[in-house]
């Protein structure tokens, strides 16, 4: 019965933006969400956010609340921008998993595969003004290799709908364990949760993500555009590459050819006094007495 009222209120909230009267009244709820302090500052009226910008970003969590049927503030608090794309909390689409209905909540296995040993990954690295791919190799001879499955039933049958398994060494040779500042390292049993949760969600359940990513993946995969350069990095590498790699050779200087010497032009003659004005007195004495 309960199922059967939210998808009616589901059905009669339905928002058309191209109907008049509900984008004044979408606009009007918007505005008291901008204005309130239980929002993220992203969707608050401050200095940086201005109106305009506070009620477009909380008219689309109104959106987004109305096609997954939660709460606006739920979506605002779970919503997460990271490298300019929105994702998810992974602890909020679980939580949607297991309120939903459709689906027991989700369990989750582990098991110890062994040591990892040698793992080759595929690292990105500067080369001139752009990144390239460069293979490593991970040396996990003493870390235990965890591998995680997230698993549930559907409602009223007995069939298990288990996720892809996710397991260390994937993590490695996705890049996710050995990026910088990654928790992977730290906390490896909660990692591979969210990560095992969100691929289960993503194959059973994709309506509950809308095609969006969790948080925790969109910090490990961060994507580059072809054209994207650091600009700091670019003029390291152009000094590194390009400073010293011709060498100036100045004109020779003809010394035949009085016009190119400099020294070629006579000192200029400074006056001096002959010795009789300079010295009457000696010349004087030498002259003879008549």
């Amino acid at each position: 019965m309960n199922n059967e009222l939210q998808a009616v209120r589901q059905q009669n909230f339905t928002l058309n933006f191209f109907d008049r009267d509900q984008m004044e009244a979408i606009q009007q709820g918007a505005k008291m969400l901008a204005h309130s302090d239980l929002v993220p500052d992203i969707y608050k009226v401050t200095e940086k956010n201005p109106l305009a910008k506070a009620m477009a970003n909380c008219i689309i969590a109104l959106e987004m609340s109305q096609r997954i049927g939660a709460s606006p503030l739920m979506i605002m608090q779970n919503m997460i921008v990271i490298y300019g794309k929105p994702s998810w909390s992974s602890t909020f689409l679980i939580a949607t998993v297991n309120t939903c209905g459709r689906f027991d909540p989700l369990k989750y296995r582990f098991t110890n595969k062994g040591k990892l040993g040698k793992v080759d990954y595929t690292d990105y690295e500067w080369n001139g003004s752009k990144k390239v791919a460069v293979t490593k190799v991970f040396d996990g001879t003493k870390i235990d290799n965890i591998e995680c499955v997230a698993w549930t039933k559907a409602k009223g049958t007995e069939d298990i709908l288990e996720s892809t398994p996710i397991d260390l060494k994937l993590a490695i040779q996705e890049g996710w364990y050995t990026k910088a500042g990654s928790k992977w390292q730290t906390m490896e049993k909660q990692m591979l949760t969210y990560r095992a949760a969100a691929f289960w969600i993503r194959a059973y359940a994709p309506e509950i993500s809308m095609g969006m990513q969790t948080a925790e993946e969109v910090q490990d995969v961060q994507t580059y555009d072809a054209d994207f350069v650091v600009v700091d990095q670019k003029i390291s590498e152009e000094i590194k590459h390009s400073a010293n790699v011709y060498e100036i050779k100045m004109p020779e200087v003809n010394k035949q050819d009085p016009a190119s010497d400099l020294n070629s032009e006579p000192a200029p003659k400074i006056p001096t006094a002959s010795p009789e004005i300079a010295f009457p007195e000696e010349k004087k004495k030498n002259e003879p007495n008549f």
